[in-house]
């Protein structure tokens, strides 16, 4: 099972997307900030980070890098709604896909859909 770890600091859209992955047939670990993602990046594997950028402590770009450092082959997907942070996470971390809020719940899990190459339909 495809392990994604979830770090987002609005608690509503936390469980709301913790939740979406989960029915999707996700295994997901949610935490609300960088720095509580990365003793799990370093302790644990995870297939996916999918991480807020703008975040208390540590932002999702800073939590990126480290995740490239200490577990590579976790892939990582960026949620956002500020436009301007979305061009920087672009080029802060190019190989990473961005999403920007708001999103519809079937297009994040078709986009972590498409990162594993996976062809089941979505049931959301």
């Amino acid at each position: 099972m495809i392990r994604i770890l979830l770090a987002e600091d609005e608690e509503a859209m936390r469980t709301y997307l913790a939740r979406a992955l989960q029915n999707a047939g996700y295994d997901v670990v949610a935490v609300d900030r960088g720095t509580h993602a990365l003793p799990l990046l370093q302790e644990q594997h995870f297939d996916l980070l999918l991480s807020d950028i703008v975040m208390p402590e540590m932002d999702g770009i800073e939590l990126a890098q480290h995740c490239a450092e200490v577990s590579p082959k976790t892939k990582v997907m960026f949620i956002t709604g500020f436009a301007a942070v979305t061009l920087k996470a672009s080029r802060d971390a190019p190989q990473a896909k961005v999403l920007s809020k708001p999103f519809h719940l079937r297009d994040l899990v078709l986009e972590v859909e498409r990162i594993f190459g996976q062809q089941q339909q979505a049931s959301i």
